[in-house]
């Protein structure tokens, strides 16, 4: 199973967020993979540098891929152009996408994209033309203080009228101490988007250990949002 993980915008905690649904999930005894079609903005390579390798550490998950890489912190097509290398495609992503899921049906493959659901991963090409491409299910990673119930429904709609299924949203940074706009957001978010709030995940965890992480991770998507997704085959 391919679900895409997209966000409301950059920078809404949208890696921390796929790792916590991956911990979660395979807490609760699916096997799970992550995969990040295209990284920019990292020098090293994707062992020691990038969302992937951030999961790894927070998670211990090594079922990890990374498709392209890109120098510069920009949207990945001109990051690419900037730099002289080709840019992804969208029909090579999805085959390799394919070929990942057939070598193991009964894994979760957690697929995260870059920035919100319209940036240009390629030429012309964004996640919500992956998931079509995929007919797979997406969930979106949102803010949770001002501007979020806005932010959250464009993405939802967007996603929706491409045909996409949303699975729901987490919200990737809850304070502690959350203002009136986050409590109220928390409650409205369902309502206005009209998709489940998974769970959000505690402002700080990704400065979080391995083992902090997991418990974070099931405590805060519980096995009842997730149950959809992590009934193992008989």
């Amino acid at each position: 199973m391919i679900i895409l993980v997209t966000g409301t915008g950059t920078d809404v905690g949208k890696t921390v967020a796929t790792a916590a649904l991956a911990a979660a999930m395979e807490g609760y005894g699916r096997r799970v993979g992550v995969v990040k079609p295209v990284q920019t903005g990292e020098p090293g390579g994707p062992e020691d540098h990038g969302d992937l390798a951030s999961v790894r550490r927070l998670t211990g998950i090594t079922d990890l891929h990374e498709f392209h890489r890109y120098p510069e912190p920009l949207a990945p097509d001109l990051s690419a152009r900037r730099a002289g290398l080709p840019t992804a495609e969208l029909h090579e992503v999805a085959d390799r996408l394919r070929t990942l899921d057939a070598t193991d049906p009964d894994r979760v493959l957690l697929v995260e994209g870059a920035g919100g659901i319209l940036v240009r991963l390629g030429d012309n090409w964004t996640l919500a033309d992956l998931a079509v491409e995929l007919a797979a299910p997406m969930v979106v990673v949102t803010t949770l203080g001002l501007g979020s119930l806005n932010a959250a429904e464009l993405t939802v709609r967007c996603a929706l009228h491409h045909g996409i299924r949303v699975l729901g949203l987490i919200g990737g940074s809850l304070p502690e101490d959350p203002d009136l706009a986050i409590r109220l957001n928390v409650v409205e978010l369902p309502v206005m988007t009209g998709v489940p709030l998974l769970g959000s995940v505690p402002a700080g965890a990704g400065a979080l250990g391995k083992e902090e992480f997991r418990r974070m991770a099931l405590e805060n998507l519980g096995r009842h949002t997730l149950s959809p997704w992590i009934q193992t085959p008989d």
